[in-house]
């Protein structure tokens, strides 16, 4: 009887620790869902309060060109004469009636004074635009300045007393899960709000300043020019597009990140259009075997392809430089570069990190205005076919430069190096897109001027123990990197 009690004491007071350790564990798991559930909004009903009021409907009109008695007839056309000669005589000279087409869409009071937020879509073309407050008040806007390549527009309305705004946030900052609320007008039903999650970032979907939030709140035609929210209020997208068999929402809608679109208005407001930095130079992406081949510890940066007459050029950026920094920021890829250049002020100077040749060089560029790089345009010959030396290298053969090449393959007479002749099917040359008719300018970023330069570079590649090959091509007046892995 004894025993049973000393061994009935022990046993109880391993049960009620066990049993402490349950409950305090039960707490610590309670403890945890009720931090994440914190992170969860129970309603959104407040931050909608707080920002709709500066959300707008846009609505634009347009007079649509319209042939004679109702037939949709191409200006200019052949039958445009004959149709007009024929009302004319029938009508009486009298004009057909005018026609006009509406459109509906949304945008964002982004100051007190009245300055509106839209996509450009929204209203090109728009003879009249009309925004329409939350209140109901409505008021005609002229447009301040446009940019197709981002979609932005700024326009201007102008009110008897202040108007509510909302600032932009920073898209930087969002993280893929982060809740968003997207208000608007969709599908002309009149203000109304959808809340989702950031499903991802950095999407493109055709422009080279393309910078979009991917987000699942629902987005509708007539949602275009509408704010992106943050839980904190702040604009962080501008909603433009969605990708939908239906035309309705599926869940994936685009909206422009606040960060690009905060620079482009800024521009519009000040001057009514974009002024972006030009730096001068074609650039390609630096894939792993590219990296590999020039002796680039990682994939990253903006591989130069071409430099013609421009900052780039005056500063001493080669073909071949890899841009890693720009004006102190790191470039990860191409796109990169090309934000972070159109960002950049306009005649300042700014400092750029290339890689060359196993280092890395600071280099100086005043940057140009690429509106204007735009506008300026750069403006050979027959002669009897030459026998030339022809060699062959993995799957190429290779030709020297002559006038019987330039007049096959419309070579300009600018372009200078190694004619590739044939590619072998099915060769590593030919998966990597080389064709007849390109030129191989450099090897391993050597200037190569007839078909033994490049047996020469890549018997040397080799030797040294490299497993691929850096080559650039012309193909068209344009200059490309291509990497090919080296033969055993």
């Amino acid at each position: 009887m004894n025993q049973i009690k000393i061994l009935a004491k022990p046993v109880a007071a391993t049960n009620r620790m066990l049993l402490l350790l349950i409950m305090a564990f039960a707490m610590m798991l309670a403890t945890t869902q009720n931090i994440r559930a914190q992170n969860m909004p129970n309603s959104f009903a407040d931050l909608s309060e707080e920002v709709s009021p500066a959300v707008v409907n846009i609505t634009t009109s347009t007079i649509l060109n319209r042939g004679p008695e109702g037939l949709n007839v191409p200006p200019g056309s052949p039958f445009d004469d004959l149709f007009r000669e024929f009302t004319d005589r029938n009508r009486g000279d009298n004009p057909p009636p005018e026609r006009r087409g509406t459109a509906l869409g949304s945008g964002f009071i982004i100051s007190a004074d009245g300055y509106v937020v839209t996509n450009n879509h929204v209203i090109k073309d728009a003879d009249e635009i009309e925004i329409e407050l939350r209140s109901g008040e409505k008021l005609p806007a002229t447009v301040i300045g446009t940019d197709p390549r981002t979609d932005l527009a700024l326009l201007k309305v102008e009110a008897e007393s202040p108007l509510p705004f909302v600032s932009f946030g920073n898209s930087d900052e969002m993280r893929v899960g982060d809740w968003v609320l997207a208000i608007g007008n969709p599908l002309g039903q009149g203000f109304s709000v959808s809340a989702g999650i950031v499903s991802a970032r950095g999407r493109t979907l055709s422009g080279s300043y393309d910078d979009f939030i991917q987000t699942d709140a629902a987005i509708n035609r007539g949602n275009s020019g509408g704010p992106l929210f943050n839980m904190k209020g702040e604009v962080v997208g501008v909603n433009t597009a969605i990708l939908s068999p239906s035309g309705g929402s599926i869940g994936i809608g685009f909206s422009m990140a606040s960060n690009v679109v905060s620079g482009v208005i800024q521009q519009l407001e000040q001057y009514g259009e974009t002024r972006r930095g030009w730096l001068g130079v074609r650039i390609q992406a630096v894939t792993p075997d590219i990296a590999e081949a020039i002796g680039l510890e990682e994939a990253a940066g903006a591989l130069v392809t071409d430099v013609p007459s421009g900052p780039a050029a005056d500063a001493g950026i080669e073909a071949g430089d890899v841009i890693i920094s720009f004006d102190g920021q790191p470039v990860a890829d191409n796109r990169e570069l090309v934000r972070l250049v159109a960002l950049a002020p306009v005649g300042g100077t700014v400092r750029v990190v290339v890689f060359r040749d196993g280092g890395t060089q600071t280099l100086l560029v005043t940057l140009g205005r690429l509106e204007e790089a735009m506008l300026a345009s750069t403006g050979g010959g027959s002669a009897t076919p030459q026998q030339a030396p022809q060699l062959e290298i993995q799957g190429l053969l290779l030709g020297q430069m002559t006038d019987a090449y330039r007049e096959r393959f419309m070579i300009s007479a600018e372009t200078e190096g190694v004619v590739i002749l044939e590619v072998a099917e099915g060769s590593q040359a030919a998966k990597k897109g080389l064709r007849p008719g390109d030129v191989i300018v450099e090897v391993s970023q050597n200037p190569v001027h007839v078909p033994k330069d490049v047996v020469d570079r890549f018997e040397a590649a080799r030797d040294a123990g490299r497993r691929s090959i850096l080559l650039l091509v012309r193909s068209g007046g344009s200059g490309r990197f291509v990497a090919l892995a080296l033969a055993e």
